[in-house]
């Protein structure tokens, strides 16, 4: 173990250094990409399962159900992905800005950013003179960083990538979709309750764990998802039946 060696009144005093704890800000970004995913998932579930239920509704044609599906699939993915990429695009910008003008104001007026440096390691229960020592340490290895980080909650060197962004956004609602696309491929007596079932179940499951990744109640948060989601299925199902009699 690593020590940091200190004499005092002639008397050698050994302290630990803390070691920096293996999770933190990265594993909660983490943990948001993946609850992202889930919801991305849950979505692709329900938008197709509600379409190839309602157009089954209508007509039994194999062909005409798989086609409005894969279309769904397909405007539901890029629309996705468009969403994703345009509003992490504008946070991004967003972050980018503000770190311009911290960037501008540490050039401008670096003593008064010591003070307030400082000052927030004061808030946080440290004393004035311990956090000022740990403001002038901070700024003196990387300024920009530590008052980024430390004012705005932002890391400059890990900014959100909108591409990868569209293409998780769109790779989970994919393969939420393929679930209901796939079930109501089979037999035509069957196919619409066996979509019903695996629809149902697979919501379940990202709603108990999408409710887990946010530290949410997860029976609350399942029942929601499973109320919804059957909702959605019995009304493109009686708008698909209808439609199919009028015409």
């Amino acid at each position: 173990m690593l020590r940091d060696e200190a004499v005092l009144d002639e008397r050698v005093v050994v302290a630990p250094v803390a070691h920096p704890e293996p999770h933190g800000i990265g594993l909660a970004a983490r943990l948001n990409w993946l609850r992202a995913g889930v919801l991305g998932a849950n979505d692709g579930i329900v938008s197709v399962a509600g379409i190839v239920v309602g157009v089954a509704a209508a007509t039994a044609t194999r062909s005409t159900i798989l086609t409005a599906g894969i279309a769904g699939l397909a405007a539901g993915a890029v629309s996705m992905a468009l969403g994703e990429y345009v509003s992490v695009s504008t946070q991004r910008d967003s972050e980018r800005a503000i770190l311009e003008v911290e960037r501008r104001e540490l050039v401008e007026q670096p003593e008064a950013e010591l003070a307030e440096l400082a000052a927030i390691y004061e808030g946080k229960g440290l004393s004035p003179a311990t956090a000022w020592k740990v403001a002038e340490e901070l700024t003196e290895n990387d300024a920009f960083t530590a008052h980024a980080e430390a004012e705005l909650g932002i890391d400059p060197t890990d900014l959100t990538d909108p591409r990868h962004a569209a293409f998780s956004s769109a790779l989970s609602f994919t393969l939420g979709a393929l679930l209901p696309l796939l079930a109501i491929l089979t037999p035509t007596a069957i196919r619409v309750p066996v979509t019903v079932v695996a629809v149902l179940a697979a919501l379940a499951l990202t709603g108990a764990l999408g409710a887990r990744l946010g530290q949410a109640p997860v029976l609350r948060a399942t029942v929601r998802v499973l109320l919804g989601g059957a909702l959605a299925m019995a009304s493109t199902y009686l708008i698909g039946h209808l439609v199919g009699l009028a015409i």
